[in-house]
């Protein structure tokens, strides 16, 4: 995710050379297996059941492209599941919001009732790890 966040971070930067660019791509990784975004429904409700009361790791990629400098870095955030039902998934993911996200939950909506517990940032959950990004976007304007 990193080499491709950053081939793409300077592919858009080489277009808008007097802009800052930042680019991010996010994963959740069950074990050592990498969640993609759901190909439908039904690859929703298999997914969520899997992580249903498993801790998962999401890790989001950053690159950020300034003045023909690129810096590039990760963030890793342990996510602990609640146990849920079959129904508790089910309803979730009629609501539709699981079928644009990694690993088919998100923080920031109805998914927030499937997580116990978020160790680290909550915002890389949520695909950009703020603090992490205005501290290295601060180090490059610096320099």
């Amino acid at each position: 995710a990193v080499v491709s966040t950053q081939s793409t971070g300077e592919a858009v930067a080489q277009q808008h050379k007097d802009a800052v660019v930042v680019g991010a791509d996010t994963c959740v990784i069950l074990g050592s297996k990498i969640l993609e975004k759901p190909q439908d429904p039904t690859d929703a409700r298999e997914t969520l059941a899997q992580l249903s009361g498993q801790t998962v790791e999401v890790i989001t990629a950053v690159c950020i492209c300034y003045a023909g400098a690129c810096n590039s870095f990760h963030v890793s955030t342990e996510v602990e599941m609640a146990y849920s039902s079959e129904e508790r998934i089910r309803q979730y993911v009629e609501t539709g919001e699981p079928m644009d996200k990694a690993g088919s939950f998100g923080t920031q909506g109805q998914g927030a009732v499937l997580i116990e517990q978020i160790k680290g940032c909550y915002f890389n959950v949520m695909g950009l790890p703020l603090t992490r990004l205005t501290q290295e976007l601060q180090k490059m304007l610096d320099h």
